[in-house]
């Protein structure tokens, strides 16, 4: 009996040590964001100037605190508007509502909306500002409406001629991969609002950089850009490498892994015609619909032997969203090594293969006729959508969405805050 008793606490507290060992390993952090930085300079970039700020719920420091509290309560910094992307400052808009004016229920300082019937920072309101600071968790993708928000007061800024700050964060896809054509200029919308790759390797504070320095900004436009670098990222880092907490930058983005899938299933997810984990807890990452076999599906993408890369058939129900309470099936994706993985090619495989196995439900066949002009700007470019209709064959596409990443990538290095 006592030695059961012993047995019973050794294991107890062996149990303890491994959960307190966990959660230091989960808790430590790796890196400063722009936030944390500009707290390490006690705000001296912004002293005595009225700022404005861009941000959600995602522009917090390491302990959480929203940079909208921060900047309120910096010593001889004047917060004096706020401006609210998708989703609001405070991440109360559910994703495509327009966001309205109002006064910041916390500080009591004036919310101005960038989601609703203008999308840019009014002159009128920037004439009352010094500096207009941008700080949000983007998620590395061209059609996420965030970095648009971040062009277009960019412009504003150079209009006004007012400074504009970046204050930098993690791209949680690391900063390696470019994937994907540039915005062509008749898909210019505000989900491809520059001509930039889909998946485009840098982080918000190199991004602004390139658009200031290449002059993609409307008219040529350059405004008087600083950016807040971070300390300790690391091209190649994961965003669980960083050891920061993840905010979610919308509803549909509630991990790490979903801003993953994002590039590899969000195109598709313009159709209803596979339900792509949104609706279920799995949003971006699965691939499923009633009349998938998920083992046949599962044993096609597997074939194709994609790098870093396993299939593996899924059984669901969803929620809400495409095939709400419907039994579906189909496959989960799951990434064995990150670094040799592609993203955006996966939607266009399973559809190839979905068109093999199942002809009746071809992507091209089946699509409803007023979401291919969505598709269209989605994608950057009509010729997308031109190519696959005709035999539903990724190869058929690929040399035309890689076509501007090679040379993408080199011109981004001159903008690179972050070498390794």
């Amino acid at each position: 009996m006592i030695r059961g008793m012993k047995l019973v606490r050794w294991s107890l507290t062996c149990l303890l040590c491994l959960m307190a060992s966990m959660s230091a390993n989960a808790t430590r952090i790796r890196i400063k964001t722009g936030i944390e930085v500009l707290k390490e300079q006690r705000f001296r970039p912004l002293q005595g100037k009225r700022v404005g700020l861009i941000t959600n719920p995602t522009g917090v420091d390491n302990e959480l605190r929203s940079t909208v509290d921060l900047l309120n309560e910096a010593p001889g910094v004047k917060l004096v508007a706020l401006f609210g992307p998708e989703h609001g400052v405070r991440g109360n808009m559910h994703a495509g509502d327009n966001v309205q004016d109002n006064l910041d229920e916390q500080t009591g300082v004036p919310v101005y909306s960038l989601f609703g019937s203008s999308r840019k920072p009014a002159k009128e309101i920037l004439q009352g500002i010094d500096v207009l600071v941008y700080d949000i968790q983007d998620i590395g993708c061209r059609s996420f409406t965030y970095i648009s928000t971040m062009g277009l007061a960019m412009e504003a800024a150079a209009q006004a001629g007012i400074e504009f700050m970046v204050l930098d964060r993690p791209n949680p896809l690391g900063g390696r991969k470019v994937e994907g054509c540039l915005t062509e200029s008749d898909c210019t919308s505000f989900v491809s609002q520059f001509p930039i790759p889909y998946v485009y390797g840098l982080t918000c504070g190199e991004l602004a950089l390139l658009l200031n320095g290449e002059h993609l900004l409307s008219d040529g436009l350059a405004c008087h850009l600083s950016v807040i670098k971070m300390k300790g990222w690391k091209r190649g880092m994961t965003y669980a490498e960083t050891g920061l907490q993840w905010v979610p930058p919308s509803p549909h983005i509630p991990q790490p892994s979903s801003a993953v899938g994002y590039p590899m299933s969000g195109i598709m997810g313009e159709f209803n015609y596979m339900n792509i984990g949104v609706g279920y807890t799995l949003p971006f990452q699965m691939f499923a619909a009633p009349w998938v076999d998920a083992g046949r599906l599962a044993q096609a993408m597997n074939a194709l032997q994609l790098p870093g890369i396993i299939f593996r058939p899924i059984y669901a129900k969803p929620f809400y969203a495409a095939m709400q309470g419907e039994q579906v099936q189909g496959v989960q994706v799951h990434f064995t090594d990150y670094d040799r993985a592609p993203l955006t090619p996966i939607q266009f495989l399973v559809a190839q293969e979905v068109a093999r196995l199942w002809p009746e439900h071809a992507l091209f066949r089946v699509a409803e006729e007023k979401r291919l002009r969505m598709f269209d700007i989605v994608c950057g470019s009509r010729e997308i959508r031109k190519r696959f209709s005709e035999r539903h064959n990724w190869e058929d596409v690929r040399p035309y969405w890689e076509k501007d990443a090679d040379a993408f990538r080199q011109v981004s290095k001159k903008y690179y805050l972050y070498k390794k």
